[in-house]
């Protein structure tokens, strides 16, 4: 039994059409200004309004969060859906690929990083639970507002504040594939508390996720990633608190994240073949090692004052410990010779050399911890300039090991930053701003003596310190045609590390005679240069903005793929421009009209002769895409969204001209509504309304035989919030 597509479109069409019976309000009663700057966007270290940052700003509020809840809790495809420069999610635990304009950005709870510099390892997407997120800012392009790791820019997740009354949330979901097998079946549960006393403020949050297993449109199961990560057939929990103090002038603020999320490690996956388009497939058989997981705590100690000699401070303690499991299998990258035959390990096959492989997986643990200050200082002795300055600490020490043997894969690193930074705004003229400002970059990496694996070479190593210095700079200018109206344009340069761990673990890193890490290039970090032009238009009926960004680096760090499945880190310059677009239209104070564009390109040069030549994989760009969406709210405070996505095909081209690879692009539909019953909100989404059959944009263009996935079919979200 399934859905029928009739059905379920006349039902959400049926809903949708009511609009037009429920417009009675007269022009003067609409709501023309949507208010977008009453909020202010932390992540620019200046509490700036969107529109007085030279560059791209996207922000993502709680509004907009509950819409995209009722048809997903991926937060991938919810900022892909709001935000297309973003990748298409791989609907997997690891997130490996999804880039922001095509170059990995700093994703921050609060921000805290969550992203490793130094062994990415693709998890930084699976921290937190959707549910305890107030809204999301997105700053598009490389900036080194945060230091290291934004090259394609900054997703910063903001978590709930306290409401000051005393409040209980319990909210209820279930997903339901459209096979209707119970095995597909997901369900979540959150609870969360509010209140204060005269001593302090809280706000508590935990919540549960079971996610069933995943069926693509033909109702077949959809191949499980054991090795990166698999969100289906997993359990994830989250723990949330935050406790403030209000003193006369200042505040202090404790936060604590803790989030795990465990593969059940039921499934196995059945090889496709993709020259002849046979998805890769999934078989219930028991995992003959430990399921991939993720378990992730983050704490942040924040103390804010309004009035230090007329200033403003912030000063942030953090520190985030994150260890993930990856699957295993059969990988001739682990194999040594040292264990043939051991009892130890469990042999499962034979490779191309003779040599008896066995089970092998991986384990990262990262831990960060850092200080983040600045002071705000408004109008400097009358001048009209504005000041945001402070330094930035932070230490990183993150290994990856083997499970079983006990091998390190990645040695112990340390890396250790110091970045004092100065931003200035000033009105040059009436309604013309000048942004501009310096950060100074001193970082130490600090390795170990080691040595890579056997089947990396069995090189020993040298270790030591490398250290890097950099001085990045920034500048913008933004200007008001008419209230309504603003260009601008800026230059910002970004700061990151290559992959560090990929680029140790790989024994052609170091092809001297003697290696050592201080004469490794591969360990030089990246300079991003990010030139954007843009312009806004916010008015009663309609709001637009246009970007056009280039985004180039000398020594990029693109993700290659080895014949194992794993990425290897390739130092090459790599040139990145696009154009970034979206309009609302406001039809009535009950209906908005949009569209959002993503269109992008970009080349690498893969001969080493200064000039770019080969196009970007899917690994390492985005697809060109449109995003269409219709949200219309009813005056007993019903609300109906219907947005389609739209991914473009592509061609991908080597340096002859020869296509590589290819994308064949898809348009899938997602439909939801949302209404008062009892006390509460029920709400009802169903994602791939249509039941597109489509396999993803990264297993069209980096899959393999073993991770040639399908994309998710028709799925059916029933939910229900009550606040008590």
């Amino acid at each position: 039994m399934t859905f029928k597509t009739s059905f379920v479109a006349l039902a959400v069409l049926t809903a949708l059409t009511q609009s037009a019976i429920a417009q009675e309000k007269s022009d003067s009663e609409i709501n023309k200004n949507k208010e977008i700057e009453r909020i202010t966007v932390t992540a620019s270290r200046m509490d700036k309004s969107p529109s007085s940052i030279p560059n791209t700003v996207t922000i993502i509020d709680r509004v907009q969060l509950e819409e995209q809840f009722r048809t997903t809790k991926d937060l991938s495809t919810i900022i892909g859906n709001l935000a297309p420069s973003f990748s298409p999610s791989r609907q997997k635990m690891s997130n490996t690929g999804e880039t922001l304009r095509g170059r990995p950005p700093l994703i921050m709870i609060d921000g805290v990083p969550q992203s490793n510099p130094l062994r990415s390892g693709g998890r930084s997407g699976q921290t937190i639970d959707p549910a305890m997120i107030e809204r999301i800012e997105i700053i598009h392009g490389a900036n080194a507002m945060h230091g290291l790791g934004a090259q394609g820019g900054i997703i910063n997740y903001i978590t709930k504040k306290p409401t000051g009354d005393n409040q209980h949330v319990a909210s209820f979901d279930v997903t339901v594939p459209d096979s209707l097998k119970s095995n597909g079946v997901s369900f979540g549960a959150s609870y969360a508390f509010s209140g204060e006393s005269e001593l302090i403020d809280m706000l508590g949050s935990v919540s549960y996720r079971n996610n069933g297993v995943y069926y693509d449109a033909n109702h077949d199961v959809i191949g499980v990633d054991t090795t990166q990560g698999e969100s289906m057939d997993s359990q994830s929990k989250d723990f949330f608190i935050k406790l403030g103090h209000n003193f006369t002038e200042s505040r202090l603020e404790l936060m604590v994240n803790h989030y795990n999320m465990d593969n059940n490690g039921d499934w196995m996956a059945v090889a496709g073949n993709k020259p002849n388009g046979i998805p890769t497939g999934a078989v219930e058989e028991k995992q003959p090692w430990e399921a991939a997981n993720n378990e992730v705590t983050t704490t942040s100690l924040t103390y804010t004052h309004e009035n230090i000699a007329g200033q403003q401070l912030s000063m942030q303690l953090f520190n985030q410990d994150f260890k993930a499991v990856y699957g295993g299998g059969c990988f001739d990258s682990f194999y040594d010779p040292s264990f043939e035959g051991s009892d130890q390990v469990v042999q499962c096959g034979v490779n191309s050399k003779g040599e008896h492989l066995y089970y092998e997986q991986s384990r990262n643990s990262s831990v960060k911890w850092g200080l983040k200050t600045s002071l705000i200082a408004k109008n400097i002795a009358d001048t009209g300039i504005d000041a945001a300055y402070g330094i930035d600490l932070f230490r990183d020490t993150t290994e990856q090991d083997l499970v079983k043997t006990g091998f390190s894969w990645v040695p112990e690193s340390t890396y250790d930053n110091f970045a004092p930074y100065l931003q200035l705004d000033y009105d040059l003229i009436k309604d013309l701003t000048l942004s501009t400002g310096v950060r100074y970059e001193h970082a130490t990496l600090s390795v170990d003596d080691y040595k890579t694996l056997y089947g990396a070479g069995n090189k020993q190593i040298a270790g030591g310190e490398a250290t890097f210095d950099e001085t990045l700079f920034n500048v913008g200018l933004s200007y008001k045609i008419t209230p309504d109206i603003r260009i601008y344009t800026s230059y910002n340069q970004g700061f990151g590390m290559p992959d560090i761990g990929r680029i140790l673990r790989d024994g052609n890193s170091f092809p001297d005679a003697n290696p050592s890490i201080n004469d490794s290039l591969a360990l030089t970090p990246i300079v991003t240069d990010n030139v954007e032009l843009g312009a806004d238009y916010q008015g009663s009926f309609l709001s637009a903005k246009i970007a056009y960004y280039r985004s180039a680096t000398d020594l990029g760090a693109r993700l290659a793929l080895n014949s194992d499945g794993f990425y290897d880190v390739k130092r090459e310059k790599s040139v990145i421009d696009g154009i970034e677009a979206n309009v609302t239209a406001y039809l009535t104070s009950n209906d908005d009209l949009g569209m959002n564009i993503a269109l992008q390109r970009g080349e690498y040069d893969v001969n080493g002769d200064n000039k770019v030549d080969t196009d970007l994989d899917g690994a390492n760009i985005s697809p060109n895409r449109i995003n269409l969406f219709w949200t219309h709210n009813f005056d007993n405070e019903m609300s109906t969204r219907v947005q389609a996505n739209y991914f473009m095909d592509r061609d991908f081209e080597n340096a002859k001209g020869a296509k590589y690879a290819e994308f064949d692009g898809y348009t899938t539909v997602d439909a939801s509504l949302s209404m008062p019953l009892y006390t509460g909100t029920l709400s009802i989404g169903v994602q791939n309304l249509f039941n597109k059959d489509y396999f993803n944009y990264y297993s069209q263009t980096m899959g393999t035989n073993d991770r040639y996935f399908k994309g998710m079919g028709r799925t059916a979200t029933l939910g229900y919030t009550v606040a008590f």
